[in-house]
Parts: structure tokens; sequence; C-alpha cells
């Protein structure tokens, strides 16, 4: 996670949003955003989630397309 992220979204937040991430739940996506991911899943792509913690903070989940990091990070972030 980054810096932002350990600073404003709770441990509770992460953890939710991590499980959803995992199992396909792609949170606050567009429709066509959330298509893509499903394809990414099957080709090897990276993946991003988008989440909105308990305090209403917006926040990311990228997979890289390796699969070798998954990024918990602010929009700002990126």
């Amino acid at each position: 996670m980054t810096k932002g992220v350990s600073n404003e979204i709770s441990f509770k937040d992460i953890k939710l949003a991590m499980r959803r991430h995992t199992a396909g739940d792609w949170g606050e996506l567009e429709t066509e955003d959330r298509e893509q991911n499903d394809k990414a899943v099957n080709e090897g792509t990276r993946i991003l989630s988008a989440y909105k913690s308990e305090s209403d903070v917006n926040f990311w989940v990228i997979t890289e397309a390796d699969r070798s990091v998954t990024t918990v990070l602010l929009p700002e972030e990126y």
C-alpha cells in the first residue's frame, strides 16, 4: 500500500477491498471497465478495482499483468 492509503484508509477497508478484488468484485467501476477486468483475468493483463472506504475516501487496488504485485493506492497517487 502507498503512504496515502496507510494514512487515510483503515486496515478493515483495505482487507475488505482485497477480498473483493480477489473474488472478482471490481467495486465502483463502469460496466465497460468491469468487462475489461473480466477479460484481464483470462488474458493476463492489469486489473484495476475501485472502492470507497467507510470514511468516503476513494481508493484503488491494482494487480500488475504478471500478477507479481498488487498495490492499494489513492487515485491521486497513480
